[in-house]
């Protein structure tokens, strides 16, 4: 099993960066790399089960399904249920941590997933790099000189 951890601090409270990053249908509003996203059935973007089907800038389509969200604990997890990319048993992790040293936000993306040997390694980069890390320099961009 492959496994990816990003994190970050972010110049921005907890709360500020939870209400940009919290719709699970929201992620062409806050990372570049998504374009379009809707959820499936009509449900809810917080209900647990709930599927969004969403398009990358590259213009692949994939489908994820929420398995965790809390304000509580600023906590995101979801499962991709189709990609391109050949993984299976995929599993991430979005949380936020408060730092209260300068009222900023610890935010760590983790994953994991089964892909074949060979693939393993270049997956979880890409995913790292590309769309965790990504995510997280767009926010940190969004956030820089507010208050």
């Amino acid at each position: 099993m492959a496994k990816v951890t990003i994190s970050s601090v972010i110049d921005a409270p907890v709360e500020k960066v939870w209400a940009r990053i919290r719709d699970f249908n929201g992620l062409p509003d806050w990372h570049p790399r998504m374009v379009e996203s809707r959820i499936e059935d009509g449900k809810d973007a917080t209900t647990i089960g709930c599927v969004r089907n969403f398009q990358l800038a590259s213009g692949a389509r994939l489908r994820e399904k929420l398995l965790d969200f809390s304000d509580q604990n600023f906590l995101v997890s979801y499962s991709i249920l189709e990609t391109p990319q050949p993984l299976t048993n995929h599993k991430a992790t979005l949380q936020l941590r408060r730092v209260t040293d300068g009222d900023r936000t610890y935010a760590e993306w983790t994953a994991s997933f089964d892909a074949a040997p060979e693939e393993a390694d270049k997956l979880a980069e890409g995913m790292g790099a590309n769309v965790f890390q990504g995510g997280f320099n767009a926010l940190k961009s969004h956030f820089a000189g507010q208050s």
